[in-house]
Order: structure tokens, then sequence, then C-alpha cells
């Protein structure tokens, strides 16, 4: 069962949730025990906080022409890595060695978050997130979310928004 407190400030906070609370953003951090045993971690995420997979976005790191570029898709489906090159103006994409995702992000995989990232990257966040109230994003390490307004989200990251997720 997911443990929610609101905009939660902590020292030992992820880069992530500084990142929110430096920039005044509403935000609701949830935590819950992660299963490394698990296939998904998306998935994980949305069954451990009872929240629709279409809420609960994954952040993928993909090579568009040679630049790394953030990609934020519900956890239900997969990213179209076609129309991800098509919404940054490029025109081949292919996800990302995940070892350099790693050292760019600053994040272990299963806990990147689009926000508070090492390096700032294009970022691209799927338009069905506009869809919902809030959606739920890696708030930086596996087993913690953090629940936002996609308007915030898309603001933070300076995304694009574009039709780049698919069932």
């Amino acid at each position: 069962m997911a443990k929610k407190s609101k905009k939660q400030q902590q020292p030992g906070g992820t880069p992530a949730t500084v990142a929110l609370t430096a920039a005044g953003v509403t935000y609701t951090v949830h935590s819950y025990d992660h299963d490394p045993a698990h296939p998904s971690y998306g998935e994980e995420a949305a069954e451990a906080m009872g929240v629709s997979p279409d809420r609960v976005f994954k952040t993928l790191v993909a090579d568009v022409d040679g630049t790394l570029t953030v990609a934020v898709v519900p956890v239900a489906g997969q990213l179209d890595l076609k129309a991800l090159a098509a919404a940054v103006g490029g025109k081949r994409a292919a996800m990302a060695d995940p070892t350099l995702a790693e050292r760019t992000t600053g994040y272990v995989r299963g806990g990147i978050s689009p926000l508070g990232q090492r390096k700032k990257l294009p970022t691209v966040l799927d338009e069905s997130a506009s869809s919902h109230p809030t959606v739920c994003v890696s708030a930086g390490r596996r087993g913690l979310e953090v629940e936002l307004a996609p308007k915030d989200l898309a603001k933070l990251t300076e995304a694009v928004l574009a039709p780049i997720g698919r069932a």
C-alpha cells in the first residue's frame, strides 16, 4: 500500500522533489516498497499506488539524431520512436544506452525522473497527460513517485506535448 504525504520537504529529498519544492509547485509524494522481481517498474508503481496505468508515466531516454532526448509516456503503452523524432524535428530515434542515460540524468534505470536531471535534456510529454488533472512520474528512485498537474510537469521540464505514446 502506498503512503502519501503532501508537498514533502525533506533534507534527503531527491533532485526531483528539490526541484519541485524550489519551483513552488504543489505535488504529492507516493512511496511504496519496490519489488526487484516485478517485470515492469511503471506497472508496479500503478498497482502499488492504486492509480490507473494511464495516469502513471514512465521516463525513457532516447537518442534522436545524436541528441539524448527524454520521452514521458504512459506506463500502459509504449514509446513511438518515429513520433518522438518528429516531435523534436529529428529524423531517427533509438533507445539510448542505459548506462549513458543513467550517467547523463543522474538517476538509475527504473528511477529516472523527468525532473531535476543532472543535465537538462530536450523533453517530450505524451499529449494524453493533458487529459488528466494529475499524473504520476518517478521522483528519482525506485519506489518513489510524485503526482502533479501535467501543466506543471510540462512547464518545469520545458516539454513539448506530442502524441508519442501508443497502446
